[in-house]
C-alpha cells in the first residue's frame, strides 16, 4: 500500500491499483472505480482534496439529488392546487396542453431564461391568435410567480414588455334598436324572451340557460340571478357566479313584461324549479340549439357579425345610454373585480329600478312587447 499527502492507494492482486480516503466526516470512502497504475489513483486523490478544500465536496453516501423540476410536472400541481372554477380549470389545462408545454414541457423551471420565453412568445405568432398569446404569456407568468414564491427561482423570467395584454380583435358593434326588434320578430316564439333578456337585462347565455321559473318576479319586475349552467368535460353543472358582484336582481324595463308573463304561460312549466328555456327535449339548453335559430335571424336583421354574447354589450350600452354611472352598469352587470365588487354593489341596489324604467324610455315602438294573444289598441284609441 502506498502512503500518500491525502489518501492512501493500494495495488490488487488483480493488477489494478484502487484509491481510498477519509472525509471530512470522519469515514473512510473508496474510489468507486480502480485505476490502470498509480499515478492514475493519485491524481483522482488530488482531485477529492481539492474540492474538500474549496468546500465542494459530497459524501458519496449521501442521498441522490433529485432532477430539476420541469415546467410539465410544475404546472400540474400548480393547476390542481388551484381554487378554481371548473370551466377556468378547464381553460387553463387546454392553454397548457396547447399553447405552453409543447415548447417548454421538459425545461426544468430553473433553466428558464428571459431569452428562452422570449422565443417561446415569439413562436406562438404563427399558430396562435393575439388574444390567445396573450391569456397564454400571462398564465405562464402566473405559475412562475408561484415559483418564485415558492423559493424555486429567484426572478420571474417572463420579461416581455405588453405579452400579457392584447388588443381587441373586433369591435363590437352594439345593435340598434330597429335591430333588436327586427332579430327578437324573427326568432321562434320560445326563444324570443331569450335574446330580450340577453340585450335588455345584460344576461349571459349560462345564466339564461338556468333561469327557472322563480327566478322571475313578476310582481316586481326582477330577474333573480343566483346561478348559471357551465359545460364541463364531464358535462354540464350548475354553479353560482364567480364573484359577489355576479349574483345580482335586475330589473326588468316595464315594456318587456307583457312578453315575460306570455313566455311564462305558454313555455314555462308550472314548477317554481321549470326551467325558463329548456332544451326541446328537456334539461338545460345547449348553445347550439340557440344559435341554430338566432344566427338566421340575425342575418335577417342585417346583422351577421352580431354575436349571442354581443346583446350583453348591447345592454351595457343601452343602460348606459340612460344615463347610468359606471357603479350602476357594473351592479347592473354583474362584472366587476373583487374591489370593485364591494364598492359599487350596495350604491347601484337603488338605482336599478329606475335605469330599468328609463330603458323602456328607450324603446318608442315595440311590436314585440305585444303579449301572444292579446288584442292590439286600435288606431281609434
Amino acid at each position: 500500500m502506498a502512503k500518500r499527502y491525502f489518501g492512501n492507494v493500494r495495488k490488487r492482486a488483480s493488477g489494478r491499483y484502487q484509491a481510498r480516503y477519509t472525509g471530512p466526516d470522519g469515514k473512510t470512502y473508496p474510489a468507486p472505480f480502480t485505476f490502470d497504475n498509480g499515478g492514475l489513483a493519485d491524481a483522482w486523490l488530488r482531485r477529492v482534496s481539492g474540492e474538500i478544500q474549496e468546500g465542494r465536496w459530497v459524501s458519496p453516501d449521501a442521498p441522490a439529488k433529485a432532477a430539476p423540476v420541469t415546467l410539465r410536472a410544475y404546472s400540474e400541481a400548480w393547476l390542481a392546487g388551484r381554487d378554481l372554477s371548473e370551466s377556468t380549470r378547464r381553460l387553463y389545462a387546454i392553454t397548457l396542453r396547447n399553447q405552453i408545454l409543447p415548447a417548454l414541457g421538459d425545461v426544468a423551471v430553473t433553466a428558464l431564461t428571459p431569452a428562452a420565453v422570449r422565443e417561446w412568445n415569439a413562436s406562438l405568432r404563427t399558430s396562435t391568435g393575439p388574444t390567445q398569446r396573450a391569456h397564454a404569456y400571462s398564465q405562464l407568468r402566473t405559475i412562475l410567480n408561484t415559483a418564485v414564491a415558492d423559493d424555486l427561482i429567484p426572478a420571474n423570467p417572463c420579461r416581455v414588455r405588453g405579452a400579457g395584454q392584447a388588443k381587441r380583435a373586433r369591435t363590437i358593434e352594439p345593435a340598434t334598436l330597429e335591430q333588436l326588434e327586427a332579430i327578437a320578430a324573427a326568432m321562434p316564439a320560445r326563444y324570443r324572451l331569450m335574446v330580450l333578456l340577453a340585450a335588455w337585462c345584460a344576461l349571459r347565455f349560462g345564466e339564461l340557460a338556468e333561469l327557472r321559473r322563480s327566478d322571475i318576479d313578476v310582481r316586481n319586475a326582477v330577474v333573480l340571478v343566483r346561478r348559471g349552467v357551465i359545460r364541463t368535460d364531464d358535462g354540464r353543472i350548475v354553479k353560482g357566479p364567480k364573484s359577489d358582484a355576479g349574483k345580482r336582481d335586475v330589473n326588468i324595463p316595464p315594456h318587456l313584461m307583457p312578453v315575460v308573463k306570455a313566455h311564462l304561460r305558454d313555455h314555462v312549466a308550472a314548477r317554481a324549479d321549470a326551467l325558463a328555456f329548456p332544451a326541446a327535449a328537456g334539461g338545460h339548453m345547449a348553445p347550439s340549439s340557440l344559435y341554430a335559430v338566432y344566427h338566421p335571424a340575425r342575418d335577417k336583421a342585417g346583422r351577421p357579425d352580431l354575436r349571442f354574447h354581443d346583446l350583453r354589450h348591447t345592454g351595457a350600452v343601452l343602460a348606459a345610454a340612460t344615463g347610468a354611472t359606471l357603479a350602476e352598469l357594473m351592479a347592473r352587470l354583474g362584472h366587476s373585480t373583487v374591489s370593485a365588487a364591494m364598492r359599487y354593489q350596495h350604491a347601484a341596489a337603488d338605482r336599478d329600478k329606475a335605469i330599468a324604467a328609463a330603458l323602456s324610455g328607450l324603446a318608442t315602438v315595440t311590436p314585440i312587447s305585444q303579449a301572444k294573444g292579446r288584442k292590439r289598441a286600435s288606431s281609434a284609441q
